[in-house]
């Protein structure tokens, strides 16, 4: 009888052994670059929204106002000088932001003017090389003015600034919404990518088909999500019109930019008409 108890008592001999599992090695770049991608967007957004204005900032009514002009006045110019002075403008404003917006700022802008070179190339080789030096150098000037506009200016001052503008209330609303849910539905796709990443253990074949999983997931939460604003708004009595109440200060900083860009409009007068 105490044999057989002890029998019934003694440990398995599986469970005395170690465990030797090694899971197989996997890349993970596709995850890796899709999180990356993802905290790059998200911190652009929220370090612009939230970044603080220095004391001699200028008015964003102004500055849409004016960079609106400057992509007009680039667009039908044909001299190549006034588009120089402009570029030279504008690397001079670039010196005075910090140094990573900067990198950005140029990155964007010399890739899209290498493509348009590159599609122009054929023109080029044909004789017209002054038209595809003037376009690419207008593509350049039109990039990096934006890109300025954008990195200097908040959101929620550029989407005033377009209400001061009389832009029509469905468009601001439009953008506004589209930003926030970028922000929103990103940090909700980052945390399923980093579960994705935490419970991949070992080698995964069919890691590729759980895209279609996440896309799924952030469909439907986008539309609830969509339910719930609009529920929200429905409550606090919405009617879709944006009122401006911030008054607009002119001064000595602003003074000097309007100055500064009446210079420009002089310089296109004198030169970009020939």
């Amino acid at each position: 009888m105490d044999n057989y108890r002890k029998k019934l008592l003694a440990m398995p001999e599986w469970l005395s052994q170690d465990e030797n599992y090694t899971p197989q090695s996997d890349k993970d770049t596709f995850i890796n670059k899709g999180i990356l991608s993802l905290l790059s967007v998200l911190s652009r957004i929220k370090t612009q929204d939230s970044a603080k204005m220095g004391k001699y900032q200028v008015n964003a009514t102004l500055k849409v106002a004016f960079t609106f002009v400057l992509v007009v006045l680039l667009s039908i110019s044909r001299s190549l000088t006034f588009i120089v002075i402009i570029n030279v403008y504008l690397l001079g404003t670039l010196s005075t932001m910090e140094a990573k917006d900067i990198v950005k700022i140029l990155r964007v802008s010399f890739v899209m003017a290498l493509f348009t070179f590159v599609v122009l190339l054929p023109a080029a080789f044909w004789g017209n090389s002054y038209s595809s030096v003037m376009i690419t150098s207008k593509v350049l000037a039109t990039i990096t003015a934006v890109n300025i506009l954008s990195h200097a200016t908040r959101w929620s001052y550029i989407t005033s600034a377009l209400k001061r503008f009389f832009v029509p209330d469905i468009f601001i609303l439009v953008l506004d919404i589209t930003i926030k849910y970028i922000v929103m539905l990103g940090e909700f796709t980052l945390n399923m990518m980093y579960a994705l990443k935490l419970r991949s253990v070992g080698k995964n074949k069919n890691k590729y088909t759980s895209l279609s999983g996440i896309a799924g997931s952030l469909f439907i939460k986008s539309k609830e999500m969509a339910e719930d604003m609009y529920a929200a708004m429905e409550c606090r009595g919405f009617t879709g019109e944006y009122q401006v109440y911030n008054n607009f200060k002119f001064t000595l900083a602003d003074f000097a930019y309007v100055m500064f860009n009446a210079g420009i409009i002089f310089t296109f007068v004198y030169f970009g008409r020939s």
